[in-house]
């Protein structure tokens, strides 16, 4: 079976889009941005946000704040740093957009979410916190019982 050039440079982009997620994975705590990380897949920032979009469903820079704000909640869940010490830690140069982005994914301000997971994820094991407070992405609504009628 042979492929056209269309989808030949299709899987050749998603795997270059793919190269661009793995490096905010592992880097979300680095200054990154649109244009260095369009540069590295040698693409334009613009067609670099535009195919992100279409495949993740969300910008670069929306991916790497939810990435940055899923870090920080572990972060805040162990309870030893302030919420300043977190955001830097977290790659974030801005105490308020952090705090921003943060109360919109998660909804509550850090500073909340500081105290109340403590106890709301006390004798949970990590893996199993991370799993049940994870953001929402995407504005996806949390499926409600009234939800599955």
């Amino acid at each position: 079976m042979t492929s056209t050039p269309a989808s030949a440079q299709y899987l050749r982009d998603l795997a270059l889009l793919r190269r661009v997620r793995d490096r905010i994975d592992r880097e979300y705590a680095q200054p990154l941005d649109v244009e260095a990380l369009a540069r590295d897949v040698h693409m334009s920032a613009g067609h670099l946000s535009r195919q992100f979009r279409a495949a993740y469903g969300e910008s670069p820079y929306s991916y790497l704040m939810t990435r940055r704000i899923e870090r920080a909640m572990a972060f805040l869940r162990r309870g030893d740093l302030s919420v300043t010490e977190v955001c830097f830690a977290v790659g974030c140069q801005s105490l308020g957009t952090f705090s921003t982005r943060f109360t919109e994914l998660v909804g509550v301000p850090p500073s909340v979410y500081r105290r109340e997971a403590a106890t709301e994820t006390a004798g949970i094991p990590s893996c199993v916190a991370k799993q049940v407070s994870r953001p929402i992405r995407n504005q996806e609504a949390r499926v409600s019982p009234a939800n599955l009628k």
